[in-house]
């Protein structure tokens, strides 16, 4: 029986050209959170699962891929007669890069008061593959911790609006809402708080499957077709609102509660705030706005577009999170664009451009010639930061100059017997056929357009 060749499910391969892509918005990523004063950090792939547990929901806690116990402790755990889950691993890959955050800063003590850290890694879910939805995935977290101020919650929207924009990317907008504000709307609609963690799992999917859908499973969680209604009217913003007016009609719809109230003046600061940031009229206030995740404490925002259907990224406030760990509250906020998601979207908008790929000049040579003063001319091109790639047999010419036109070079240097004794290489280019005899360091100001 033959072996499959192909990934597992959800898992990829990547070809040069689509490394290209994912290191130019890597390396764009990167130099946008570093100009806003982030640093970076890399955290295990592999957790404890008691670290993992619990901290993002019922749904989140099933897509935990976890780790077998190894050699005999496996053993000794298979032969009880009543094994659970919790005899079999007690290891698991990371979901997420905010919760190994958490524990890194719980267990770092010399950390800055305010730490701004990004973190560009894999992570793991055991999810139903999709278009844009993978089982591995890159992940690009930019986080601030150890402040309540709504600043930090307007420098991580404006730095993941910057980012796009510079990535040439402008179709999209920031949604943005508030955790409490959203339970408020819950209660308002006359749903019980033992029932509140299901409600937020169902509105959650609201973009996902509509409002009917929505509807629908509102209502088969108990949630009374009354209480369904009265939840879908209050969290849907009317036709004609704007940010301003919108606000103003949550606040009216929620006049009796405090905290809701509290929640709404904040998103009227944080609006203020953006106004004034990367992400000004790249924002929309959005009741409806659930993200799934258990640890939101605050305000949350996500990233739509029309051309993707789901999220580009989101975020929010985890002011509990880290006293999970740490044993005293540390406030934190943060964001993390939809990395696969977001390279569907630059690839099929053709925002990519020419990036460049392989070898600048392929050396060619015939058989007469040592390989030692290949190798030479190979070195003095790469001193002057040319591209450069040795053919490494010595077939006909036009057999080593088709090779060079398949992995992109725009040159081909030639060394023959002659070239050899003076030092020099005859330098193609494949585009125009023009060639012309030179020493190495003249051939790589040519090659490098000097």
């Amino acid at each position: 029986m033959s072996i499959s060749t192909k990934p597992p499910s959800g898992m990829r391969d990547f070809l040069p050209h689509e490394l290209l892509q994912r290191r130019y918005v890597i390396q764009t990523i990167q130099q946008t959170y570093e100009k806003y004063g982030f640093v970076p950090v890399e955290t295990p792939s592999i957790e404890n699962l008691s670290t993992l547990l619990g901290k993002y929901g019922e749904e989140g806690d099933q897509l935990l891929f976890r780790i077998l116990h190894r050699r005999d402790k496996l053993a000794r755990a298979l032969e009880t007669s009543e094994v659970s889950e919790k005899d079999l691993a007690d290891l698991g890959l990371r979901y997420d890069l905010t919760v190994p955050l958490a524990r890194l800063i719980a267990n770092n003590s010399e950390l800055p008061k305010f730490f701004k850290r990004y973190q560009i890694q894999p992570v793991w879910r055991a999810d139903r593959p999709g278009r844009g939805r993978f089982r591995e995935f890159l992940q690009c977290d930019v986080d601030i911790t150890g402040t309540k101020s709504l600043l930090a919650e307007a420098e991580v929207c404006s730095a993941v609006s910057e980012v796009l924009l510079k990535l040439g990317f402008s179709n999209f907008e920031i949604h943005i809402n508030h955790r409490q504000l959203l339970k408020s709307l819950i209660k308002a609609a006359g749903i019980d708080l033992e029932q509140e963690s299901a409600a937020l799992v169902a509105v959650d999917k609201l973009d996902k499957i509509g409002v009917e859908g929505v509807e629908k499973e509102l209502i088969q969680r108990s949630i009374t077709v009354e209480q369904t209604n009265r939840l879908l009217k209050l969290i849907q913003r009317p036709c004609g609102l704007d940010e301003a007016s919108e606000l103003k009609r949550l606040k009216d719809e929620l006049a009796a509660s405090p905290e809701a109230i509290k929640a709404v003046e904040e998103l009227e600061n944080l609006s203020k705030l953006l106004d004034n940031g990367s992400a000004a009229g790249r924002y929309s206030v959005d009741a409806s706005l659930a993200r799934g995740l258990g640890y939101y404490t605050g305000p949350i925002f996500e990233i739509r577009s029309p051309d993707f259907s789901g999220s580009l990224g989101g975020g929010g406030r985890y002011d509990g999170l880290i006293g999970m760990f740490k044993g005293s509250e540390i406030p934190a906020v943060g964001f993390s664009i939809g990395f696969e998601r977001l390279i569907l979207v630059l690839e099929e908008k053709k925002l990519f451009g020419q990036l460049s790929c392989g070898p600048e000049v392929l050396i060619c040579h015939f058989d007469d010639v040592d390989d030692a003063q290949v190798i030479e001319a190979a070195r003095i091109l790469r001193e002057n930061d040319v591209k450069v790639e040795v053919f490494p047999e010595t077939p006909k010419l036009g057999r080593q100059i088709a090779y060079a036109e398949t992995v992109g070079a725009h040159y081909a240097a030639i060394i023959g017997a002659s070239e050899a004794a003076t030092k020099s290489v005859t330098l193609k280019n494949l585009l125009t056929g023009e060639q012309q005899t030179m020493n190495y360091k003249d051939a790589a100001l040519k090659i490098k357009g000097g």
